[in-house]
């Protein structure tokens, strides 16, 4: 580098551009896009900083499937985001185990559909910019910024080798897994979940793939079991011809070789031969509970951020709009009372709670349960469960399943009569937490009793299921 440019250097650094606004969003993901359209349909200024390009914004790695499809916030209306829907005639889950030579039909409830992700995220920055939203691409975020009493206070981000600090009332992270800006913010003083740690997360990889023929199975959405414990594989069809096939595994077991693994599986099904991949990337997502609270002063976070996933299925595109849409009605009410305390975003985290997050922290049981037990005797275990009992149990986070049920059950089912046992131990001990968690506290000084609770239930999961703690 010459004399010139390092100076060059040194000066955009020390004296760097600053951008002012009401609210700063990072990441122009579902989460993203639907706080950001959020606040700017309120009037309020809100810049979302885009690490990729114009051009590459929204090509995320995704399954495809969307459940809830039916319901949307109105921020950005169901009507922009239509267009990506694909395949709406999907109506059930496809469950193949080859360890027991059978295939199981369970019933998906609500609307289901297919997308094309990538034009999906087109559709939805295109929502957020109508609303107001400005958009700054190519911008990376370095830092986050806070003052002497620990208020998040904006961001610092490089722009073409450029600093930017955007000051900034509230910072809303939307920027993913193992956000960056987390290790970066200094939760001393906060009640923001730290408990966060690789291993609750899944790498998982996926292909967009062409096939000469329709595949028998465009109804449903495909799933098996990898070689390995909380290992998967799945095939969700866009179209009769065009397939999402994918699999992930949990970060607590032995690695899986993602592109080889896949292609291993898609050799072995004749479906796929003479497929052509059109597309391709991986990613992590999380796989564990949502985050016990997603604010600090000045600042939110949410979806994938927050862990706003369904742990069972890896499907967030919904919940991640609703709390986008959540974190953004909040920031309206902050902004409007000029408090950006924690106990004013407080009701952000109830609002996730009572939606779903109570639900995907009981679902949570189950990923734990499956680290726990060997792989086929979980597929034996899934053989012979009633697939609607299952269904529920998977999406809903409970399900009626009775001691009658289950002796009707063990009856069919000789041979897992202990792991039946097992789950339904399990499955009361899931109702319970989601029971606790109808109890989230209404303000932060009452987090910590609602977690010493919250943790002997879950110490007498981690004892039935035989499961390593994972938090």
């Amino acid at each position: 580098m010459s004399t010139d440019e390092n100076e060059t250097a040194e000066d955009s650094s020390a004296n760097p551009r600053t951008e002012s606004v009401d609210v700063v969003v990072v990441g122009a993901g579902t989460s993203g896009c639907y706080a950001a359209a959020t606040i700017a349909n309120a009037g309020y200024d809100v810049a979302v900083v885009e690490r990729k390009s114009a051009e590459e914004a929204g090509h995320i790695a995704c399954g495809d499937a969307l459940k809830g499809a039916d319901a949307f916030p109105d921020a950005i209306p169901k009507s922009q985001i239509e267009p990506a829907f694909t395949n709406t005639e999907v109506d059930h889950g496809r469950f193949e185990i080859p360890q027991e030579d059978t295939v199981l039909d369970i019933p998906v409830p609500g609307e289901l559909a297919v997308i094309d992700r990538w034009e999906y995220g087109r559709l939805i920055i295109e929502g957020a910019d109508e609303a107001g939203a400005e958009f700054h691409y190519d911008t990376v975020v370095q830092d986050v910024t806070q003052d002497d009493d620990g208020v998040v206070t904006g961001i610092r981000a490089k722009h073409d080798g450029d600093v930017v600090e955007y000051d900034a009332d509230i910072v809303i992270d939307g920027a993913g897994a193992l956000s960056l800006l987390q290790d970066k913010v200094d939760f001393s003083d906060a009640t923001f979940d730290t408990n966060v740690s690789y291993s609750q997360f899944c790498s998982a990889y996926r292909e967009v793939v062409e096939v000469p023929e329709p595949v028998e199975w465009s109804d449903a959405l495909v799933f098996k079991p990898a070689d390995v414990a909380a290992g998967y594989v799945w095939y969700f069809p866009r179209t009769e011809t065009e397939i999402n096939a994918g699999l992930g595994f949990q970060m607590t077991e032995e690695p899986m070789k993602l592109v080889d693994d896949l292609k291993k599986d898609l050799r072995a099904r004749p479906e796929f031969e003479g497929a052509e991949v059109v597309d391709k990337l991986g990613a992590a997502l999380p796989t564990r509970r949502p985050y016990d609270s997603a604010t600090a002063p000045g600042y939110m976070a949410v979806g994938d951020a927050a862990a706003h996933v369904n742990p069972t299925t890896g499907g967030g595109i919904a919940g991640a709009a609703y709390a986008g849409a959540y974190a953004g009605e909040q920031a309206i009410v902050a902004l409007e009372d000029d408090d950006v305390s924690e106990e004013t975003l407080w009701r952000y985290n109830q609002r996730v709670m009572d939606h779903f997050g109570g639900r995907y922290a009981s679902l949570d049981v189950y990923n734990i349960l499956s680290t726990a037990v060997d792989v086929d005797d979980l597929m034996g275990l899934i053989a012979s469960l009633p697939g609607e009992n299952l269904a529920e149990a998977l999406y809903s986070g409970t399900t009626s399943f009775s001691p009658a049920l289950l002796l009707q059950t063990a009856v069919s089912s000789y041979g897992h009569w202990g792991q039946i046992w097992n789950f339904f131990k399990v499955k009361r001990l899931a109702d319970e937490l989601m029971a606790h968690y109808d109890r989230y506290p209404t303000r932060p000084s009452a987090l910590a009793g609602w977690q010493d609770e919250r943790d002997r239930i879950m110490d007498e999961i981690y004892e039935v299921t035989g499961a390593d703690p994972k938090y």
